[in-house]
């Protein structure tokens, strides 16, 4: 377990009421992996759910995975689970307001 600092984050829908958030690991992510994003950054004030996926292979073999999530003070950890274990991209989609 490690936390992971390298991640991309890409704010998707800035203005429109509710925001989006892309968050792409590198191919190094293992299962118990974590990522902290301070959600203001973002303009994100409520968590309000997250979308998770796996690349068994890169960009190729996709598929959906449960991370667990904790909020606190502002603060969205993420922390990487699912039947993958070790050396695999993440992508997670993160909703707020």
């Amino acid at each position: 377990m490690a936390a992971i600092t390298t991640s991309t984050i890409t704010d998707e829908i800035p203005a429109l009421g509710r925001k989006m958030v892309m968050v792409e690991t590198p191919t190094t992510a293992d299962t118990g992996d974590t990522i902290s994003i301070t959600l203001a950054s973002y303009g994100i004030s409520t968590f309000l759910g997250i979308l998770g996926f796996a690349h068994s292979t890169e960009n190729s073999i996709v598929i959906t995975e449960a991370p667990t999530t904790a909020v606190t003070t502002g603060t969205l950890v993420i922390t990487v689970g699912g039947t993958l274990n070790t050396d695999d991209k993440r992508v997670y989609i993160i909703w707020g307001k």
